[in-house]
């Protein structure tokens, strides 16, 4: 009896996480997100510039991981879109949906190396990192539209990290990342959302 128990939570604990497609032109539609964080009053292009979470370039957060930003608790929880886009302010936004900032971690895996472009949408201000690397900043206000910034990436056979930061000041608070080659987005990845 207690070998087989062994048995069971051992394969459970090798057991691979369980992985999601892009949609089908590209956009994660599943996420890591904590949510709402909040800023000052009309502080979004000094906000976006603060590391909220003492190293946000590099976090690599798992389900249900708590944050204390400030003296509130937060925790990160997974999030499926109903659309292209994170709807911030639906998902997370009861309690906050204004003046207020939110972190969306993705983990893009990649059958082998390839270089991308990615591209992102938020309303308003956002920062988007893959592997560390800073690759897009947007520091004014906005409404939301689908890749409005993009910049280069390669992409790493296996895991990569990408963290995404979207700021609202007022109104509607979205944000949307893909990656794209030769124009369209990549479907071939797999998003997780734990770490390796």
């Amino acid at each position: 009896m207690k070998a087989s128990l062994v048995a069971v939570l051992l394969s459970a604990t090798l057991a691979p996480a369980e992985t999601f497609s892009p949609d089908a032109d590209g956009y994660i539609r599943n996420w890591l997100v904590l949510a709402p964080i909040a800023v000052q009053e009309d502080s979004g292009a000094t906000e976006i510039e603060n590391d909220l979470l003492g190293g946000e370039a590099t976090i690599k957060p798992k389900p249900d991981d708590k944050v204390n930003i400030s003296g509130k608790i937060l925790t990160w929880k997974p999030h499926q879109t109903s659309d292209i886009f994170i709807d911030f302010r639906q998902a997370f936004g009861a309690e906050r949906g204004e003046d207020a900032a939110a972190y969306a971690v993705a983990y893009v895996i990649a059958d082998a190396e390839m270089k991308v472009r990615l591209s992102v949408g938020s309303n308003d201000q956002c920062k988007a990192w893959v592997n560390g690397k800073q690759i897009i900043k947007f520091a004014e206000t906005r409404t939301f539209d689908k890749d409005t910034d993009s910049g280069d990436v390669t992409l790493v056979k296996g895991q990569n990290v990408l963290v995404f930061k979207v700021i609202n000041e007022k109104n509607n608070w979205q944000g949307s990342a893909r990656f794209i080659k030769d124009g369209a987005g990549v479907k071939n990845l797999k998003i997780s959302l734990a770490s390796e």
